[in-house]
């Protein structure tokens, strides 16, 4: 017999290779249809796979993002199987769930296949899902596997089984189709009612170019025909919030070819829009008790080679650059926080000292393949809002509670109510990929989901997703359309102290070694700026957009009083524009409502006579009359109300 503890804390003696499903049945038998997969020990399971030790078990309907991506693993495989009826002798590479369906990496051969074999392929994923198909999990060993795809002349599947290890390797059938996967899987094919291919495109073998390309198709599918229904709206709606199409129809940023490739151009108010971000920031971190620091663009190769990050990441870097003294070698600045341990021990550090809070602004440069660009999102030039904090071991709690309490400041402040605070940790399988001692990495650890549990947050555990120099907290956000960001990460390091030999003087007068804790609540502000103009849809709160007040004289004849307003305004430090073209004032109002101005002033004869402005509100209408002191102050009364300051 054996224990399971369930998620409640209660606990089920069951016998040697029950499996979860078996579980589900006796706990409902509603719970049971309605479960996709099962999470033991913190790892996703096949519901029919056996249970042999004491474990924990969650079992994970669609509500579960475990069961959303086994779900669609496994429909990834389906849709294998149809191509398979279509294209006798089709080759598969890869074929994973990711964040939003799955996509499998296809050798078709001589065949070409095309957005006009979408219709088809989906015809007969929903005939094969409708047979209810189990798959099938089997273990076999390497030469029987490597002796399978040898007869097929398989060289994909046969490539990845040279990176496996006998006894590791498992294959699933699902109808008339068998794959090499570790899986997880579904039970079976019928919980596939909906299913939608999105896209097809390149992708080299292995992602080098030197390889043959294959096809990718990309796919989604749900257990409910509403579900894909909604699914498809919400990208009809993000296409419309899509940051590159508002950032060009706001004024916001520009790319150009002759600067180059993921470099982007601020526009005047994407500027204006960028440093109220950063003097919102710099004000909240100035109350914290940071310090601000300059770093220049580039550095020696020297000071990345000792912070590790010349190994982990020179590849993704630009071309060292060489000047003409011999040996002298200078990168981009990949980094903020090697030049921060530099400051560090620019003197000599006492106990009184600490914690010592470093924060800039600093611009850095990464060399991203031309395919991964995409908008402000994915560049090569960004500027991250870094700060490091260097601590004695006694205060890591507090600074990161610290920490945990500015980030959430900053999404009351711009209306992020929906996150998970993703406590990131090593993957116990691969430690090589991770530096420094494990005593460090287990009081790191240890730190951190304790001061999670303190501040209450909503986590979840995620082995794997570790800096390779230390545990992180990752804040998933939500946005308005419900799509999941990553905004906001802490990160505790006990490495690159080692690495450059920080020292602090104790009580005792001995040397110690500081802790380091990495922060960047925005992350890089070009993807902040891009997640923020998708989830306003362009629509920003007042304080933060460039331009809050559009006024629209009806005629010439009031453009005087229309400037002595807009100065009136500026002694308030409100951002207003006259619209002087000689356009009817319906057109000048549906102007400013595509561009989304916070508020019109309407200036007209009874308006000037009684010195008051004719208020109307974005998205609102006319909102009345007012002096325009009154109308300065519900403007202040509403930023201050948003940023708490009241």
């Amino acid at each position: 017999m054996i224990n399971i503890t369930l998620p409640d804390g209660s606990v089920r003696e069951v016998e040697q290779g029950t499996t979860a499903m078996q579980v589900a049945q006796s706990i409902s038998e509603g719970l049971a249809r309605k479960v996709l997969a099962a999470e033991v020990n913190g790892e996703v399971y096949d519901l029919t796979r056996p249970i042999n030790d004491n474990a924990t078990l969650k079992l994970l309907t669609w509500d579960d993002d475990g069961a959303k991506s086994t779900l669609w693993h496994s429909s990834a495989h389906l849709m294998a199987e149809a191509l398979e009826e279509f294209y006798p002798g089709v080759k598969f590479w890869v074929g994973p769930p990711v964040e939003n369906g799955f996509y499998y990496d296809v050798d078709f051969g001589e065949e070409t296949f095309s957005e006009h074999d979408f219709q088809k392929v989906e015809k007969k994923m929903l005939e094969l899902a409708s047979q209810k198909n189990e798959y099938v999990r089997k273990e076999i060993s390497k030469d029987e596997a490597i002796a399978y795809y040898k007869e097929k002349g398989d060289d994909y599947k046969l490539d990845l089984l040279e990176g496996l290890e006998d006894g590791s390797i498992t294959f699933y059938t699902q109808g008339n189709f068998t794959d090499l996967c570790r899986g997880p899987h579904i039970p079976n094919t019928g919980h596939i009612k909906a299913v939608k291919l999105m896209n097809v495109a390149g992708a080299y073998f292995k992602g080098d170019e030197k390889n043959k390309q294959l096809t990718r198709i990309y796919g989604v599918a749900f257990p409910k025909q509403k579900m894909l229904n909604e699914h498809l709206t919400l990208l009809e709606e993000a296409k419309k919030r899509d940051h590159r199409k508002l950032g060009k129809e706001l004024d916001l940023f520009h790319f150009s070819e002759n600067v180059g490739q993921g470099l982007p151009l601020w526009l005047p108010k994407g500027a204006e829009l960028r440093a109220r971000l950063e003097n919102f920031l710099k004000e909240a971190q100035r109350k914290a008790g940071y310090e601000p620091v300059i770093t220049p663009h580039i550095a020696s190769k020297d000071l990345y080679v000792t912070s590790g990050h010349f190994a982990k990441y020179g590849e993704d870097s630009f071309q060292p650059i060489e000047t003409p003294a011999e040996g002298e070698v200078y990168l981009l600045k990949p980094m903020n926080c090697p030049h921060h341990c530099e400051i560090y021990k620019s003197r000599p550090r006492s106990y009184r000292d600490l914690p010592i809070r470093y924060a800039e602004f600093g611009t850095v440069y990464r060399y991203e393949q031309s395919g991964e660009l995409h908008g402000l999102t994915r560049v090569r030039g960004f500027t991250q809002d870094d700060a490091h904090i260097f601590c004695t071991q006694d205060q890591v709690k507090e600074e990161i509670g610290k920490v945990i309490d500015l980030v959430l400041y900053i999404f009351r402040v711009l209306d992020f109510k929906d996150y998970v605070a993703q406590v990131s940790l090593r993957d116990p399988q691969t430690p090589e990929k991770y530096i420094g001692s494990t005593d460090n990495w287990e009081q790191a650890e240890k730190a951190i989901q304790e001061v999670a549990d303190e501040k209450g947050l909503k986590t979840v555990v995620e082995y794997g997703e570790a800096a390779f120099y230390g545990p992180k907290l990752d804040f998933m956000v939500r946005d308005a359309i419900g799509r999941k960001w990553q905004l906001g990460t802490v990160q505790l390091d006990y490495n690159l102290p080692e690495r450059f030999e920080l020292e602090y003087t104790g009580s005792d007068n001995a040397p110690h070694r500081p802790v380091m804790i990495h922060r960047a609540p925005f992350g890089s502000m070009e993807r902040f700026v891009a997640i923020l103009i998708e989830h306003c849809a362009g629509k920003f709160p007042i304080w933060l957009t460039p331009e809050q007040v559009r006024i629209l004289p009806i005629s010439d004849r009031f453009m005087d009083y229309a400037q002595e307003l807009s100065k009136v305004l500026e002694n308030y430090d409100i951002r207003a524009l006259i619209d002087e073209r000689g356009e009817k004032v319906g057109k000048k109002i549906r102007d400013a409502e595509l561009d989304r101005i916070p508020y019109m002033l309407i200036i007209g004869e009874s308006e000037v006579e009684e010195r008051k402005v004719s208020v109307r509100k974005q998205g609102e209408g006319d909102v009345g009359s007012m002096s325009p002191e009154e109308f300065a102050e519900v403007i202040n009364g509403e930023i201050a109300t948003l940023l708490e300051l009241n």
